[in-house]
């Protein structure tokens, strides 16, 4: 099994992703998997402040992958869980292939 396998789990909604965020970067890319943490490392230029890297975030995955997305854990922590909703496992990870 693939390490980008282990950090994406199927639910009813949709496809639950774990990712850990460093918010105030330069720009919003995704640049790796942490490996011990089973999640998806995301930076995001939006500083931590009154929710604007969540929104950030959202808006980033949305745009990645043309769907509703959600913050479903984690939302005052670097440590999220976001649902996409209505798309299948493999579609996420080949996405998610292309930009590792």
């Amino acid at each position: 099994m693939k390490m980008i396998e282990k950090i994406i789990k199927e639910s009813k909604e949709g496809i639950l992703i774990d990712i850990d965020v460093q918010a105030g970067s330069k720009k919003n890319e995704i640049t790796g998997i942490n490996e011990w943490r089973k999640r998806l490392n995301v930076k995001i230029k939006a500083p931590p402040i009154e929710g604007k890297a969540n929104k950030e975030i959202i808006k980033f995955f949305k745009d990645i992958f043309k769907k509703d997305v959600e913050i479903v854990s984690g939302k005052l922590n670097p440590q999220k869980t976001i649902l996409i909703r209505d798309i299948k496992k493999d579609e996420v990870i080949k996405k998610l292939e292309e930009l590792l």
